[in-house]
């Protein structure tokens, strides 16, 4: 039944469908937007439009980013020759809070998925592959999920890599089966780097 009449309900339905966001949530999300001032609300409008016009994948690396190529590949104080594979641009963010990591990332967006027929195309192996091939690199870190499709990537990335003679290294324990690395702390993320271990 419809409350609150029709614009009301759209804009809760609107933000509904946004991942982690329920009905109730979604509700009192409305109604701050519509209690906000409005200068407020078109500056987030703006915001909205404007991230999603103008981020795109770094052509380096491919995370999430507003230039060409992102902070961390354009550093000069970054270690370019150890790269950190990781499934999304936040488990990039999650590490980059350790303050314990000074190379730079790959991020695959997404795993390979075989039951759904998620291949190797269907992530960013390819641009993977193409940065190997015109870059020198001592260490490839694989830090995909825990899970079965983040060890079945690690895997797969593992035995396409490995002839090319880098040293490939898996993160180690503290980070248990199952978990999301942009949900563990900082802590048990630096203990896992330090005891990555050699594949």
């Amino acid at each position: 039944m419809n409350y609150y009449g029709t614009q009301v309900t759209n804009l809760i339905e609107e933000l509904r469908r946004l991942p982690g966001i329920g009905s109730k949530s979604a509700q009192r999300l409305a109604f701050h937007i519509i209690n906000m001032p409005e200068e407020h609300v078109e500056h987030l409008a703006e915001v909205l439009v404007s991230a999603r016009k103008n981020i795109r994948y770094c052509k380096c690396c491919c995370t999430l980013t507003d230039r060409e190529i992102c902070p961390i590949c354009s550093s000069d104080k970054r270690d370019h020759s150890t790269i950190m594979v990781v499934e999304h641009t936040q488990d990039l963010a999650a590490y980059e809070k350790t303050g314990q990591y000074n190379g730079v990332y790959h991020v695959l967006q997404g795993t390979l998925v075989p039951s759904l027929g998620k291949g190797p195309d269907d992530i960013r192996f390819k641009e993977l592959e193409e940065r190997l091939d015109n870059t020198p690199v001592k260490e490839l870190i694989l830090a995909t999920n825990s899970s079965l499709d983040g060890e079945a990537t690690a895997m797969y990335i593992t035995k396409k890599v490995k002839p090319r003679g880098i040293r490939i290294t898996r993160i180690a324990s503290g980070v248990p089966i199952g978990g999301e690395l942009e949900y563990i702390d900082e802590v048990t993320l630096s203990r896992a780097l330090d005891g990555r271990i050699e594949l």
